[in-house]
């Protein structure tokens, strides 16, 4: 049996403010609020990842908190490859119909990778040349592990707008690489094999317009 899709409603709040993340509270409580599944089997991971999400005239906004006794990351360019290390992943499909869709990786080191990514004959094209005009992230450490902030334009993922596009298919994940274990893998809408790469697989994220 295939697993079903998640849905989220996705409220409007207040815009953020990322110079300092413990300002953020009274934000976050207003939040959507999702937890993270082990990417293959959908059961319960090794370490917790809760994400918490919401919208602004303007932008998407978004928080990751990691229970991770030991973060770790090295690289420090953009555009580096992220995904070798431990780092949160943000996929989106605005216009919902698989042919092309936006990733943005944030590692503990406030490093981003940001990619476009489209369908072709021959499979996925990736282009490390896109970058998301706007985007905003910050990175800090928790007692329990690392949490990681985003706000990403609307008007940099095209002519996407909540009051235009409602509905957008997305999913939120994490790779968690501790030194003496293998890598565990983890996402809202679990794609059921070793990549996330799956958009098919991704969520459903409904935009709250009525205000």
């Amino acid at each position: 049996m295939v697993a079903r899709l998640p849905e989220l409603v996705c409220p409007k709040t207040p815009s953020w403010d990322l110079s300092s993340l413990d300002a953020l509270h009274g934000v976050w409580a207003n939040c959507a609020r999702v937890s993270l599944l082990e990417n293959v089997s959908g059961r319960q991971p090794r370490w917790g990842t809760e994400v918490r999400l919401g919208w602004s005239d303007n932008e998407l906004h978004g928080l990751y908190l990691c229970q991770d006794l030991l973060p770790w990351a090295t690289k420090t360019n953009r555009g580096d490859a992220l995904w070798e290390e431990e780092v949160v992943e943000v996929f989106l499909d605005p216009f919902g119909d698989s042919l092309f869709y936006f990733e943005i990786g944030i590692n503990p080191l406030n490093t981003v990778t940001d990619v476009f990514i489209r369908r072709t004959r021959t499979g996925l094209k990736r282009d490390f040349n896109w970058r998301c005009d706007g985007l905003k992230t910050a990175c800090g450490v928790l007692s329990y592990g690392w949490v990681a902030a985003f706000q990403i334009r609307f008007e940099s993922l095209a002519d996407c707008h909540p009051t235009r596009c409602p509905v957008w298919r997305a999913n939120f994940t994490r790779i968690e690489q501790p030194n003496d274990r293998v890598r565990e893998l983890t996402a809202w809408s679990p794609t059921l094999v070793e990549s996330f790469h799956v958009p098919n697989r991704f969520g459903f994220v409904r935009f709250d317009v009525r205000n």
